[in-house]
């Protein structure tokens, strides 16, 4: 019963959508199912939670803390989930950050190329870039002030700094040079963005190719991380009952405790290690 009123409070959230298009269907007919209908009642159907699931990775400590704290007949390994819970989402949020500033810095390259063939194509500059920026999403929420710059004859250098302040589009820095100069002293401006354009790819080469030499060094130090897991599990294969002597012995609560904090500070000064290397 639970979860069959969890699946319908989810399902209930598409109301408000599902009156917005009956209001605009004009003469068209919308077809809604009725509520017992299991596409009402299981939003599973259309994949809904998939994304809910991949977006909340970090809630998979918690099963994982139980099956360990059932195993082990030890309350101890769930509140060691509920304490890895904060720390796994920030780790994930960080990687998706890293992985939005890739994407936002991608973009700042493909701006430079487009604005460029747009001014070949005999576009004024303040009209290239706003076919241009219809293409991609670096301007962020910068992006009304720089096309209405672009569009009245504002200041489109000011906009693009303004712009620039956003994680991975440092590269808009660079194209507010290039107007500026263009605008001050008559230069071609897509000259500038073409050189602009090789610079950010060859930094963007140059960064892929120390990220693929420290894959190895990564490699190590998960296998590193997961030996004592492997260690574990061979105890458990030669029936040692490792969890029941770490989890109810004063020994091994002490061993549990100063492995714990050996191989978190392990892997913190091996992954700063890495991060220096990769901010070379």
């Amino acid at each position: 019963m639970c979860a069959w009123a969890a699946a319908w409070l989810a399902a209930g959230r598409d109301q408000g959508l599902k009156r917005a298009r009956l209001l605009l269907a004009g003469g068209g007919v919308v077809r809604v199912p009725p509520w017992w209908s299991w596409r009402r009642l299981l939003p599973v159907g259309r994949v809904r939670l998939l994304p809910v699931l991949r977006m909340r990775r970090e809630w998979l400590c918690l099963p994982v803390a139980l099956v360990v704290a059932v195993l082990g007949e030890s309350v101890l390994p769930v509140i060691a989930g509920a304490v890895a819970v904060p720390l796994v989402r920030r780790r994930l949020r960080a990687r998706e950050l890293g992985r939005e500033q890739e994407r936002r810095a991608e973009e700042v390259i493909t701006l430079c190329g487009a604005v460029a063939g747009e001014l070949r194509a005999g576009l004024q500059p303040g009209q290239a870039l706003l076919f241009a920026a219809r293409s991609t999403n670096v301007l962020g929420g910068a992006e009304a002030a720089v096309l209405a710059a672009a569009r009245f004859g504002g200041d489109v250098p000011q906009a693009l700094r303004e712009a620039a302040r956003e994680p991975g589009a440092d590269g808009l820095a660079g194209v507010a040079a290039c107007w500026r100069v263009s605008v001050d002293s008559g230069a071609g401006l897509a000259a500038g963005l073409d050189r602009l354009e090789a610079a950010l790819r060859a930094d963007r080469d140059q960064r892929a190719d120390l990220r693929s030499q420290l894959t190895g060094a990564r490699s190590t130090i998960v296998l590193l991380a997961l030996l004592p897991l492997a260690g574990l599990g061979m105890g458990w294969a030669m029936g040692a009952e490792p969890l029941r002597i770490l989890l109810h012995t004063p020994a091994g609560l002490m061993c549990l405790v100063v492995g714990g904090l050996l191989e978190t500070a392990g892997l913190y000064w091996a992954g700063r290690i890495v991060r220096e290397g990769d901010a070379r």
